[in-house]
């Protein structure tokens, strides 16, 4: 186990003064960094990103001299992950074993010797991707087979994209929080990013064409829960039905919280949500809203990937409408971008708190091979115009505040 150093660097400040959502339950903690004055600059670095601990310190160099001051590091992609876990195995970018280093305890070294804000991405609902089943018998698809979704007659999900497993089911919920907890408690991470924290049902390709999602879960046993706290099937009571499996992935965040602040109180919680609160919660069952009513984050991030100015900003207003009490950090699309748009939308962010999160850093900077040397290709073009276009807003917002660099 490695020894945990409680370094806490960034505080997460208020986005608006207007409180119009009440805390029910819950208790804030208080940070042991400096408040910082100049808003969240986060960047997103997924499992794709990364292959080698030179990899994962040139990131994190190359995060902090581009003005960001908070790294959202993916470990956790569909029940494999990218840290020496005791519950789970090496992804496939790792090829399922242990690539000689550990790279969230490279991350945290780094990102501390950088001063940046380091958390930990955690893909929740996920427990499997891929076109045929995991070969390791260890993973959750083979080794709990009976935890995923299916539907009326019986049926898995179809492979190909993202298999889920059920959160109605309390055990699952208890597995899911010890792997968040395990990260806690061995790792000197600043924050817990919680991802893909809602039902994954939309339509994809592993699905005939033309085909409907199925409404999932439907086993037998999720029905019976159900029945027995409402009284109603899902044809009787198809809105219960809906709240019903929200609650349960509300019931999740609360357990997630109560173990992260149980273990380490100064451990920050966020969320990526879908940009419409209500849709979130009517298509995918993740009731943003309720989460911030109950004070179980410490931040959330939208998913604003409007590719247009003018939707964006109708988007952000009903974050603006809603008025947590918490930081709402705008996640801006940057792969593939136009420089002069994702400029815009960082403005426009300005003027409701100051805080954003670029998606991605493989938006900005060229992955590396196994030798170091730079992979280009048919995006390195714009890559490197948002690097002359929008890093120097970054920078000049790093030394001066946000305001100062969008003048």
């Amino acid at each position: 186990m490695m020894a945990r150093v409680c370094l806490r660097r960034l505080v997460i400040l208020p986005v608006l003064a207007v409180v119009t959502l009440s805390a029910s339950s819950g208790c804030r903690s208080t940070s042991k960094a400096p408040v910082r004055s100049d808003g969240i600059r986060a960047i997103w670095v997924t499992r794709w990103d990364f292959k080698t601990k030179d990899d994962v310190n040139r990131i994190m160099r190359e995060c902090r001299t581009s003005g960001f001051n908070t790294v959202l590091f993916q470990v956790r992609g569909n029940g494999t992950v990218q840290y020496r876990s005791p519950l789970e195995p090496w992804s496939k970018e790792f090829d399922g074993r242990d690539p000689g280093f550990d790279p969230l305890a490279v991350a945290c070294k780094a990102a501390d010797d950088q001063g940046l804000s380091l958390h930990a991405w955690v893909n929740v609902m996920p427990g499997w991707r891929g076109k045929k089943p995991p070969a390791d018998p260890r993973q959750l698809y083979r080794a709990r087979a009976d935890w995923f979704w299916r539907d009326a007659e019986g049926r898995r999900q179809p492979l190909g994209w993202y298999n889920s497993v059920n959160p109605c089911y309390p055990e699952v919920r208890a597995y899911l929080t010890d792997v968040v907890g395990d990260i806690v408690s061995r790792y000197d991470v600043d924050g817990i990013h919680l991802d893909y924290i809602r039902f994954p049902n939309e339509w994809n390709d592993s699905y005939p064409k033309g085909a409907t999602v199925p409404d999932y879960p439907r086993d037998p046993r999720t029905l019976a829960m159900f029945r027995k706290a409402s009284g109603h099937t899902p044809e009787t009571a198809p809105h219960a039905w809906k709240q019903w499996r929200a609650d349960q992935v509300t019931q999740l965040v609360r357990q997630i919280r109560s173990r992260v602040k149980h273990t380490d109180p100064s451990v920050a919680l966020s969320a990526a949500v879908g940009v419409s609160p209500e849709r979130s919660r009517e298509a995918y069952f993740q009731d943003s809203v309720q989460w911030m009513r109950e004070n179980l984050l410490d931040a959330v991030y939208p998913m604003n990937y409007a590719g247009d100015l003018s939707l964006f900003e109708q988007q952000m207003a009903v974050w603006q409408r809603i008025r947590p009490q918490i930081p709402v950090v705008m996640g801006i699309m940057f792969v593939d971008r136009d420089p002069e748009l994702v400029k815009a939308q960082m403005a426009s962010t300005s003027r409701t708190g100051a805080h954003f999160a670029a998606f991605a850093y493989n938006g900005l900077f060229e992955r590396h091979d196994l030798a170091g040397r730079k992979l280009r290709d048919d995006s390195s073009a714009s890559r490197a115009a948002l690097r002359r276009h929008v890093l120097p807003i970054i920078r000049r917002q790093d030394q001066e505040g946000f305001q100062m660099a969008l003048r």
